[in-house]
């Protein structure tokens, strides 16, 4: 072969190996970045480059979905320049598919529980208010039968529709004290001087309304109470005198509102009882124990079912 010949022949295969570059890149710029199976699984916005960063996350972004069941399909044609191209001209993905997903699947940290501490329910957390805590581990579901604490059980339940549980359990002594322990027979008999003395009252920050609901409620027990013999034989009767017991395991389990929380509210309000919708007797079974809504994982759920399932205690 001639020298001239030669030269002309590496002349000519340079040229070739420069165009098949040009063409990669014209193929990367004007189909891959407006692929609508790339748009769909990835909807990211991506600037359109050729520099070895973009490349590389290209070249990543597809070996994580080349798994993906989703795209079982076949590739088309298109696909298959494309991943011609992407091995033709990105030397370094390799390097950087080692490194970034790092940086992507990096494993969230755990919540773990200190040695000794008690499993309580999901909404109890570290930074809840202590006197909800204790609430949540000596009251909330535990089966109440005496008729004051019955009283009382009802009226801090009725003061959900203005503060959270916090609120209310922190208001409980000044609460028993001006309302003489939740006695219903004693409550029933307050006059308007004693009920303005509470309103009037910046501890508890009780509207009018609200302390006429817990007096009105009071003469309704005394009405039950000539009627069945006590308040508590006639809210059990409405569960036949036994607890509910709920197995729910995730807090968004439990129901705001039951079948039974419903029909004991319906006959509450044809009595007479004022702030007692379903979802007030719900939170106020609850707080009863006259249903069991601790967390299974919970370890107040199997105290709780322990108390539930023995015999009946009122007398």
């Amino acid at each position: 072969m001639s020298k001239t010949s030669f030269k002309e022949n590496v002349r000519r295969q340079a040229l070739e190996r420069n165009t098949s570059f040009k063409d990669t890149q014209k193929i990367l710029n004007q189909s891959f970045f407006h692929n609508k199976n790339f748009k769909k699984v990835y909807p990211i916005g991506l600037q359109k480059s050729t520099s070895s960063l973009s490349l590389s996350s290209v070249s990543l972004s597809l070996s994580q979905n080349s798994n993906d069941s989703s795209q079982a399909d076949s590739l088309t044609p298109l696909d298959e320049k494309i991943s011609l191209a992407l091995r033709l001209i990105s030397s370094s993905s390799h390097e950087r598919r080692e490194c970034v997903p790092k940086a992507i699947h990096q494993p969230s940290p755990l919540v773990t529980i200190e040695p000794g501490e008690l499993k309580r329910c999901n909404w109890i957390t570290k930074n809840s208010d202590k006197l909800y805590i204790e609430f949540h581990d000596e009251c909330w579901g535990v089966p109440a039968y005496d008729d004051n604490k019955l009283f009382e059980l009802l009226a801090m339940s009725g003061l959900l529709m203005d503060y959270n549980w916090t609120e209310i359990i922190k208001r409980k002594d000044p609460l028993r004290e001006v309302f003489a322990g939740f006695d219903p027979y004693s409550v029933a008999k307050m006059e308007e001087k004693e009920i303005i003395e509470i309103t009037s009252n910046k501890a508890l920050s009780l509207a009018d309304s609200r302390v006429m609901c817990i007096v009105d409620n009071a003469k309704c027990i005394m009405k039950v109470v000539r009627e069945c013999g006590s308040f508590s034989s006639y809210i059990w009767g409405f569960v036949n005198h036994k607890p509910i017991i709920n197995k729910y395991k995730y807090p968004r389990n439990v129901p705001l509102r039951s079948p039974k929380a419903e029909a004991l509210s319906k006959d509450m309000v044809k009595r007479g009882f004022r702030f007692v919708g379903p979802v007030i007797v719900h939170s106020f079974m609850q707080a009863a124990g006259l249903t069991l809504d601790h967390l299974v994982d919970c370890y107040r759920h199997s105290e709780c079912v322990s108390l539930a399932e023995r015999p009946w205690r009122h007398i």
